[in-house]
């Protein structure tokens, strides 16, 4: 098979799943196992990839051709190839956790709940394996309305008004401000291929670029740049296996990615580094970083601070495409993964402690380390990776973003990463601190029947936390395909 052959399979395998999940619907362990072998099938096709990609061959594969020189096509380079393998991995673990909690929640529509997910691995594969802005933008559009059904689950008026807020910033966003930057650059490159260096140096004024720059960095709502932010939040009336998506596998990743291949393949580090508006864009993704950090502080509900940590590591990877240089993309990218693993396991952990223990509020999580071990032992890796400790796969991403940082000179970039890593220490380490050392509140017993989450989902967040520390020992994998996104 060739591998312009399996790009294509790698978008098509995640659809012939949905349907088969939507057909054996009536059957919940054959419908649970054809996603898991799906999955599975998903990460061996990606896989076999990584070695074509680092011998230096991009696989191609045009699907359609939408108009005299826009294709709609795919193409794997390095950095979609780690974005892929990101996504295909994941999506493994969660079903799995997905398994234990949806049965355990007794959540309704769990067939369609499995489909929808299923539909949002190939947006998200398309997204990363696209081979020009305009597949880029038609794939992130997918993944937008696929992942709705999925943020309205539930079906209350709480989830369909979140919805709607999603929904609308997401297409606001979208169409009002990236459809014209797509727009505006083919009329003056005259194409909207990625290509090594950029496409857009020489076509147009400094001032004109500088405004397109501006469109793209905020017309990607899934990077949740502030202000265009609250959709992420609003979406957490989800399911838990939903927001491990949005925030882990696919939707947010799809945005951050997003603004790091238009930085490296549209526009070029070297045009980027000298456009009026990339230090103050820059500067707006520190201003998420910390003013996200801090309303995180603030928030006594779970999922809600994890929401808000989110959006201000989110700006991490924003700020790493836009300090114009190699260590900038190399710890942006990394940040990617590094990410990925470390805050699914926090959200695995939120929604063990909902299904086990019944509790939203850390205020109330008061010696429930003492009964969920397991649990809270994967929050506590998982927090280590999202501030930045070894050993945990997150330090090293931030690593490079400081050496980022120190290259461009942005000593107070360099203060806006350090004192935000401070910050999250505060708000992710009271959660595991409090439940192995505080005490329960006022009526509750910890004797009475309190155990771990179902056991899918616990071996799922023990997957994850395993693997955010096996990143900081062997980050080697990530380090070598970032490596070769610049050449």
């Amino acid at each position: 098979m060739s591998v312009g052959l399996v790009t294509g399979l790698a978008v098509v395998l995640p659809l012939a799943g949905a349907l088969l999940i939507l057909l054996l619907g009536r059957w919940p362990n054959v419908r649970e196992g054809v996603s898991l072998v799906t999955a599975g099938a998903l990460l061996t096709l990606v896989l076999r990839l990584v070695d074509p990609v680092k011998a230096g061959l991009r696989p191609e594969l045009v699907l359609v051709e939408v108009m005299p020189g826009i294709p709609l096509a795919l193409r794997v380079e390095p950095l979609g190839l780690v974005f892929a393998l990101v996504a295909s991995f994941l999506w493994i673990v969660t079903t799995l956790y997905s398994i234990g909690y949806m049965r355990s929640h007794h959540e309704e529509n769990q067939t369609r709940f499995f489909a929808f997910f299923a539909i949002s691995i190939a947006a998200a594969m398309g997204v990363a394996f696209s081979a020009n802005l305009f597949t880029l933008f038609a794939f992130y559009e997918v993944l937008t309305l696929c992942t709705f059904p999925l943020v309205t689950h539930h079906g209350t008026e709480e989830a369909k008004k979140a919805g709607r807020v999603y929904l609308g910033i997401l297409l606001f966003t979208s169409i009002g401000f990236q459809l014209l930057a797509v727009i505006w650059t083919w009329q003056l490159a005259g194409t909207v291929d990625f290509q090594e260096g950029g496409i857009l140096s020489g076509t147009a004024s400094g001032g004109v670029l500088s405004v397109i720059l501006v469109l793209f960095v905020f017309g990607v709502g899934k990077a949740a740049v502030m202000p265009f932010h609250r959709w992420l939040p609003a979406a957490m009336v989800a399911p838990t296996p939903v927001s491990a998506l949005l925030h882990a596998v696919a939707v947010v990743k799809a945005g951050v990615f997003t603004i790091l291949k238009v930085s490296v393949y549209v526009f070029g580090l070297d045009l980027l580094g000298e456009l009026a508006s990339t230090p103050w864009l820059a500067w707006a993704a520190a201003s998420t970083i910390i003013l996200g950090s801090l309303v995180a502080l603030t928030k006594d509900n779970l999922k809600a601070r994890l929401a808000y940590s989110t959006i201000s590591q989110l700006s991490y990877i924003v700020l790493g495409a836009l300090l114009a240089n190699e260590w900038g993309i190399i710890g942006g990218g990394m940040h990617i993964a590094m990410h990925a693993f470390g805050k699914i396991t926090l959200f695995f952990a939120a929604g063990a402690v909902l299904v086990a223990a019944h509790e939203t509020d850390i205020s109330r999580m008061g010696g429930l380390g003492r009964a969920m071990p397991i649990t809270f032992g994967a929050f506590f890796v998982g927090s280590l990776s999202i501030i930045g400790i070894p050993p945990a796969g997150g330090s090293w991403s931030k690593w490079y973003l400081g050496l980022g940082t120190l290259e461009a000179g942005q000593i107070g970039l360099l203060a806006v990463l350090m004192v935000s890593s401070l910050l999250s220490l505060v708000y992710l380490l009271e959660v595991p601190v409090r439940a192995f050392f505080g005490q329960p509140p006022d009526g509750v017993n910890l004797q009475a029947g309190m155990r771990e989450a179902p056991w899918p989902s616990v071996l799922a967040m023990v997957i994850t936390a395993l693997a955010t520390v096996g990143l900081f020992v062997y980050p080697d994998p990530v380090f070598d395909l970032m490596k070769l996104v610049l050449p």
